[in-house]
């Protein structure tokens, strides 16, 4: 039998549907959430990114600014910019579109922005706060994993969940929002001597490791839960997950497809924390 599709854009317009609600909501006392991108360079992916996010804060009623700076912008002009929307107050949110260009120092740029506007969550302050496992604003894809994996109608405590790939922006936070919800996690990564023997033996599987169909069914225990975090492009111009879907979907549970998986959520969950940053900064929450 072939696994339920896990629909992250039916699942992300549930999410923006009530975001909407409580934007319209917030406006009738005249406020509205303020998002600000900045992208630095022609980098055509982040450009691509940077137009999804300008058009969600659009549907969604946010007020938005996009600040779009040449690759020649200097670390000092780019800071300083990050300085003013610190300190901005229709602005509550603050992403700063990645990678940057090589003479910028991207640690120090993420740092300059004030944790209370980081809805990226890549701040130390937020990185920190999810470790020890305080509120904080939760990296988009993270969040967005969790998210799906719950309204898949999956009850994570007691679930071994194996998490392949140990980056900062996926596979370290995913790991952290895991044993929040109380599974039983395991890492595994370029390292990992015995990869095959512990992704068969998880209940959850999350794969963001960046090699196209990596897994194939072979590594899946059955019904288990497939979260597909890869997006990468292959020769002929198609995207392809980190995921064989077309093998694994034969043995596994609830599994997410690319596109339409993970990928609707992280733009959601940014709207998502560009609405709580700017509840808490006004005092709301």
């Amino acid at each position: 039998m072939t696994a339920p599709i896990i629909n992250g854009k039916q699942i992300s317009e549930e999410i923006r549907k009530d975001l909407r609600e409580e934007v319209e909501q917030l406006a009738k006392q005249g406020f509205k959430p303020g998002l600000a991108v900045v992208l630095v360079g022609e980098d055509p992916a982040s450009q691509v990114y940077v137009r999804n996010k300008e058009k969600a804060c659009h549907e969604l009623g946010y007020y938005s600014e996009v600040h779009r700076l040449s690759a020649e912008t200097s670390q000092e002009e780019l800071l300083a910019l990050v300085d003013k929307l610190n300190r901005q107050s229709n602005i509550h949110g603050i992403l700063v579109q990645l990678p940057l260009p090589k003479h910028i120092d991207e640690k120090a740029v993420i740092d300059a922005i004030s944790a209370e506007k980081d809805v990226d969550g890549f701040h130390p302050v937020n990185v920190g706060n999810l470790m020890i496992g305080d509120d904080s604003l939760l990296p988009c894809t993270p969040a967005g994993v969790i998210e799906l994996i719950k309204r898949a109608g999956v009850d994570i405590a007691g679930k071994h969940a194996v998490v392949i790939g140990r980056s900062n922006i996926v596979g370290k936070p995913v790991s952290l929002l895991l044993q929040r919800e109380n599974a039983t996690v395991t890492m595994c990564h370029s390292r990992t001597a015995n990869m095959k023997e512990l992704t068969q033996l998880a209940d959850i599987l999350v794969v963001a490791i960046g090699r196209a169909n990596f897994v194939d069914a072979s590594y899946v225990k059955p019904g288990a839960v497939v979260i597909d975090v890869g997006m990468n492009r292959l020769e002929n111009g198609k995207l392809a997950g980190d995921v064989d879907f077309e093998s694994v979907k034969e043995v596994s549970g609830p599994i997410t497809p690319v596109p339409g998986g993970v990928g609707p959520m992280t733009i959601t969950m940014l709207m998502q924390n560009t609405l709580i940053a700017a509840k808490r900064l006004q005092g709301l929450s």
